[in-house]
Order: C-alpha cells, then structure tokens, then sequence
C-alpha cells in the first residue's frame, strides 16, 4: 500500500485460516488499520493480490459482504434509537442473503442475549455504559451472521471489568458460533488470551507469525532461572526451565534459596521485534516463523 511516495504496507503475505482467532499486533503506525481496511474492502490497495471468502474484496458484491463482519474502533451514530430496534432494523438487509447452512439475520432476541445485553434491550443507546456499547457494537457486527469477524482495537477505553467480559464474547464467537476472527490490537495480554496465532506488524512488514508460544520461544529466547545457593547468586537459561528446577533440588535441597523462573513472554518477543526492526529495517522480512505463509496474499 502506497500514499503518494510513501509505501507503509510492503508484501504483507499471510493467510487467516477458517475458524481461528488472528491477532495482528504492532506500533502506531504498523500499518494495522491500513491492513485491515484492505481486506474489509473499504481501501483499494495499491498492488499485490488479495482474496477473502473467495472473492477479492476490493470487487465484492453485496452477497459478500454480508458474509463479512466489521467492529470498527468507534463509532456514536444512533443514539436514540433502542437496542432491539436498531439491531431488527440492521438485520432486515441481511435476509435476502440467507441461505440453508446461515439463516441470516441472526433473531435479535437471541443476539442480544448472546452478546449480555438482555436487560438493556429497550434502552436508548446514548444512555448505554462503553462496556455495553462494545458488546453493542459486536451485535450490529454479527447480526448476519458473518462467516468472518473483524475487530479493530476492540477494547480500546474499556475498563477492566468491560474487557474481560469482552474477551468472554469473542472466545464464544470463536468457539460456540465458528466465526473467524481478525483483531487488531495493542493489548499482548489481549493478544494472547484470544489469539490462536499472532501476526507482528512493523514498519509496514510482517517480522513474526506463529503462537504466542512459538514466538516466545524462537525469537525471545529461552526462560531463565535465578537462585542462589552458598550465598553466591546463579543465573542460568536451560532448554527447559521445569526438569532443570527438578534437578536443581535434587541436588542441593533446601539448600537453594531465592528461586526464580522468568518465564520468555509475548512482551519479550514482541519489544525484542520491534527494536530489532528498528536497528535493521532490511531484517524485517523473514523472521516469520511458518514457511507456508510466504506462499500467497492474504486469504
């Protein structure tokens, strides 16, 4: 993707493969959006190929896109209307896009149960909390059914409690409805919990694909453990932190004291990444963890 001579997406190749949770992870500026507009349909990309369902969306057609879900970062339309009756209304365009695998809509009862807004369905949605709002949000995005989700920045201003049972939904999308989910996210806690794989995005290149285990383990090394024994202080990285700490107190005891096991982390992988990026931009490519996702474009 190019604006004017700036490129800010360069061969961004992966695939999101049915029924998995997809986290792309990066710094403002990454080109997360950007990426995520493309594949939504709302940008023409610049060069490259791209296929969604099938179909390239930058030439999709209405039948597409109601296979196509959208949470976007925001949004404050429609704030007088009433929960029930603005997701009836969403959902009227979706019915002539059933079909007998997918009723579509999905019953607004049933969808506002599903998304925890039961006691609210009669209220005005400017009187909604941004907890309820989010969820709110996720209800006009799968109220037809979408066979794939987008969430960009999904709990960005949500308060603790908001945020997990935010995560709640989306795991039961994930598993309970089988919807394919895309998130972006700044949140590598959020990342890890949801993801069953994690994209790292910078300066408009992937630098990782894999698991937040995977990643943790190829790219931030391995955990190291601390201790002291004799009143010296050791520091070790064993290829397996459980068996070496078995050994350790097989061998010493009670003897080992001030034991510590720091475990490589998401956040390791993610800031060792980026800096590694920064300090050789050329490096950017080639540091994804699956070979098969250098074989095509987005799918």
């Amino acid at each position: 993707m190019r604006y004017g001579t700036n490129d800010v997406l360069h061969g961004v190749t992966f695939q999101a493969r049915r029924g998995e949770v997809l986290a792309l992870l990066g710094p403002n500026g990454a080109g997360k959006t950007t990426t995520i507009e493309i594949l939504e349909g709302f940008r023409m990309r610049s060069a490259g190929r791209v296929e969604v369902l099938g179909t390239d969306p930058a030439h999709s057609d209405e039948r597409w896109r109601a296979r196509v879900g959208v949470v976007l970062q925001s949004w404050r339309d429609h704030g007088k209307w009433r929960v029930r009756e603005l997701l009836g209304h969403l959902g009227s365009y979706y019915a002539d896009y059933s079909t007998e695998l997918i009723r579509r809509p999905w019953n607004p009862d049933e969808l506002i149960a599903a998304v925890g807004l039961t006691e609210h369905t009669d209220k005005k949605i400017n009187t909604l909390s941004g907890g309820q709002r989010r969820r709110l949000d996720v209800a006009i995005g799968i109220v037809g059914r979408p066979e794939l989700l987008f969430l960009d920045e999904p709990t960005a201003g949500l308060d603790p409690q908001a945020r997990r049972e935010f995560h709640d939904l989306v795991l039961h999308l994930a598993e309970k409805q089988g919807t394919t989910i895309v998130l972006t996210t700044h949140d590598l806690h959020e990342a890890e919990k949801l993801a069953d794989r994690i994209l790292i995005l910078n300066a408009g290149r992937i630098v990782a694909d894999g698991t937040a285990q995977e990643l943790a383990q190829q790219i931030a090394g391995k955990d190291e453990v601390r201790w002291t024994y004799g009143g010296q202080r050791f520091i070790h990285q064993p290829s397996a932190s459980t068996p070496f700490v078995f050994d350790l107190f097989q061998r010493y005891g009670a003897a080992v004291a001030n034991l510590e096991v720091r475990v490589s982390s998401l956040e390791d992988t993610y800031l060792s990444l980026v800096q590694q990026t920064e300090s050789h931009p050329s490096r950017a490519t080639g540091m994804n963890s699956s070979k098969e996702n250098q074989e095509e474009a987005a799918r």
